[in-house]
């Protein structure tokens, strides 16, 4: 298995709340977030929404899809979010929200490893395309988020 470590920062414009509660509602991101193709919650979780299981569907600019699930471990309104993934990938993703006085910085840290065997043995060869396909999907994100909110995007990184 080949593994990556991605670390995405947005600072919108926006408020703590919106921004948490856009990013927690996984239903909701294929409206918003070009290239998620589909999300389909399996398990509700307690009420918190701790252990909420999702299968998620994701498409990019290369041509191919993954699928995995994802499972929320943690979830803290409004600053945190923290969830592990399997199946396509596997690994752990993690949201961090600060509020400053421009708005809301989120940073999204996934580490991740590729469980499909051609994406494993492209690795050492394709790493920086899947790193920039990567980046791809991510500013999609930000860029669908700023729309769905009504904000600007100060910084992406």
């Amino acid at each position: 298995m080949a593994d990556y470590r991605f670390v995405t920062t947005w600072c919108l414009d926006a408020p703590i709340e919106r921004v948490f509660e856009a990013i927690d509602d996984a239903a909701r991101w294929p409206e918003w977030w070009k290239g998620v193709e589909r999300t389909v919650k399996l398990e509700e979780g307690d009420e918190q929404g701790v252990g909420r299981l999702w299968e998620l569907t994701w498409r990019s600019a290369l041509p191919y899809e993954l699928t995995f699930t994802s499972r929320v471990t943690r979830r803290e309104p409004p600053h945190a979010i923290e969830g592990t993934a399997d199946g396509e990938l596997i690994g752990v993703g993690r949201w961090r929200l600060y509020s400053g006085p421009a708005g809301t910085a989120a940073v999204y840290e996934w580490n991740v490893r590729t469980a499909r065997p051609w994406m494993n043995r492209l690795a050492p060869l394709a790493r920086p395309l899947f790193a920039w396909n990567h980046d791809v999907v991510m500013r999609q994100g930000a860029e669908g988020l700023v729309r769905r909110l009504g904000a600007q995007l100060l910084v992406r990184s």
